[in-house]
């Protein structure tokens, strides 16, 4: 089945809507991608005629533990996990990532060490940060190269060593969309003995994970950037699944992935992840498995972000006065993802997402939890930058109609 933009659009309604009398146009995606029919339909029919908790003999329980199955077998085909149980659901990425935080530091000592990184979303810090504080632990920050927003491999080789921990790292900016060799990441890693929790939640929307490869001991991410609702996924390697002690209610499982998972699980959630696993799927071949599905799509997924990537820096380029923060090379594109961040002299980046606004693009400013990233640009003051994220639903038509919004702003190369 060949992945077209039209066909894609077709799927959401959000799309089509209008607002005040005038189309809508979703550069939002690093913040929230927009859902299909499928999604919608999917949760509204698990929780119009089936809502029940796990374990009864009667019909309607029994639905919802064979959706908890599903749902850990759709994980499974997402992330590439060894084993179905291998993958936990919570409330969002934050808090499951605080929650095995705190299971992950139990045995950490006064003077041991971790590393976190500047390229992160805060959720992915600041739980680390809060845990070691906790033991009497040392936290080291990996730099940013600030020509191209890429990770400073060197400088994370530095700080490795015995008494390292953790590495908690991000596989993709969720500013500049800049990429993590995560792979690279984990063998330094394991090589002075330290565990690796990746925060894959900007990647997955844009690319195939692929747990075993990476050899990652953790990744998490969010259903809800994926076309999904908002639910946290979670994926722990098998060595750590029964030999972390998690906090939990006590008469609660000891079993498998729900020693992880507390109180009783968002059902219609997980319908919706189902399906939105299914609908990332559904340009590859019915007749394969479902990862071989997600393969096939996520290929296509991919060459139509990488076009709109080339499309936005090429128009970027025509101005003096804008700034692009990360990959600026149309021939480096498959090192980043079409999320964009941007400053535009003489204009603060609030009021230009405001003038955006008016005609109803969707646009954020500021730092979007990024803050070690942003502080190292020296923007954290200065009201960050202006993010322009896509999705395999956006054209470039739209970027073009973005930047005709913007002439107000620009001055043209001469």
């Amino acid at each position: 089945m060949s992945f077209t933009p039209e066909a894609v659009r077709s799927a959401f309604p959000a799309l089509t809507q209008k607002v005040n009398g005038k189309p809508v146009y979703f550069f939002d995606g690093p913040g929230g991608s927009q859902v299909p029919q499928s999604v919608l339909e999917t949760m509204s029919a698990y929780l119009g005629r089936y809502n029940s908790n796990l374990g009864g003999a009667f019909f309607s329980s029994v639905v919802t533990t064979s959706l908890i199955k599903d749902a850990r077998l759709a994980g499974q085909a997402l992330l590439g996990a060894e084993c179905a149980d291998n993958i936990v659901f919570g409330a969002n990425m934050t808090s499951l990532t605080f929650q095995l935080s705190r299971a992950i530091s139990r045995d950490w000592q006064a003077g041991d060490e971790i590393i976190v990184t500047a390229l992160d979303h805060y959720s992915n810090v600041s739980s680390w940060q809060q845990a070691a504080e906790d033991k009497g632990v040392i936290v080291h920050q990996v730099r940013v190269n600030p020509e191209d927003c890429s990770l400073d491999y060197e400088h994370l080789a530095s700080l490795l060593n015995e008494r390292t921990q953790l590495v908690a790292v991000t596989y993709a900016s969720n500013t500049t969309g800049s990429l993590v060799d995560v792979k690279r990441v984990t063998q330094a890693a394991h090589n002075v003995g330290a565990k690796v929790y990746v925060d894959a939640v900007h990647y997955v929307p844009h690319g195939l994970v692929d747990v075993q490869a990476l050899g990652c001991d953790f990744l998490a991410c969010s259903a809800y950037k994926f076309f999904g609702p908002h639910l946290g996924v979670a994926y722990i390697a098998p060595k750590w699944l029964h030999t972390i002690t998690p906090y939990k209610v006590e008469p609660a499982t000891n079993e498998g992935p729900g020693r992880f998972e507390t109180g009783t699980q968002s059902f219609e959630a997980l319908a919706g992840f189902v399906a939105a696993v299914h609908y990332l799927a559904q340009w590859g071949d019915d007749e394969k498995s479902l990862r071989s599905q997600l393969a096939a799509s996520f290929a296509q997924y991919q060459t139509h972000e990488q076009a709109l990537s080339r499309h936005f820096i090429s128009k970027a380029s025509e101005y003096t006065n804008l700034e692009l923060y990360g990959v600026k090379d149309t021939d480096r594109v498959q090192g980043r993802t079409p999320t964009f961040a941007i400053r535009i002299e003489g204009v603060t980046p609030a009021d230009v997402a405001g003038h955006l606004a008016k005609d109803n693009m969707c646009v954020w400013s500021g730092h979007f939890y990024a803050i070690g990233l942003i502080e190292q640009l020296g923007l954290l003051h200065q009201g960050g930058v202006i993010r322009i994220g896509m999705m395999h639903y956006n054209t470039k038509q739209e970027i073009d109609l973005l930047f005709e919004n913007l002439t107000p702003f620009l001055q043209k190369n001469t």
